[in-house]
């Protein structure tokens, strides 16, 4: 009961994660000039640094999805 207990846990933050990385970047394309023009306000960054960084970190948050939900989700699945 605890495999199967954790595969679900795993399984639903997964989902909920994907959906948040999902709403980042849709967010993101569609209000790039207004988030850019938000956080200039505090720092000072130049488009192409403001763009590199936020696609650094939405490749961070995937990575991490995939090692620490989707992996250990599947490798559940395989086992029980």
């Amino acid at each position: 009961m605890e495999t199967e207990m954790l595969r679900n846990f795993l399984g639903v933050c997964g989902l909920i994660n994907i959906a948040m990385l999902t709403l980042w970047w849709v967010v993101f394309m569609l209000a790039h000039d207004w988030i850019y023009k938000m956080h200039t306000k505090w720092f000072k960054l130049s488009e192409e640094k403001f763009d590199s960084i936020h696609y650094a970190c939405i490749a961070f948050f995937k990575l991490s999805i995939f090692l620490f939900n989707v992996v250990p989700y599947f490798a559940l699945l395989i086992v029980a």
